[in-house]
């Protein structure tokens, strides 16, 4: 079984354009400190855009309220 490689971050690309994370992809944080920033296109404005590093930001740590 192939070890995972701790040292590459996911992360979401943000458009300039609309706003939304559509790409997500991943970094080496070592080798690479500054933000990416890529030129994609985006398909809510329909163009290209440029698109910037965050982080990958879904959610799923938050604690989700009971219904009761």
């Amino acid at each position: 079984m192939a070890k995972k490689n701790t040292k590459r971050k996911l992360i979401g690309l943000v458009s300039s354009l609309s706003n939304h994370r559509t790409y997500y992809t991943t970094k080496n944080t070592q080798n690479t400190t500054e933000k990416l920033e890529l030129r994609k296109y985006d398909p809510i404005a329909k163009k290209h855009a440029i698109y910037t590093e965050t982080k990958k930001s879904l959610g799923r740590n938050e604690v989700k309220k009971r219904k009761s």
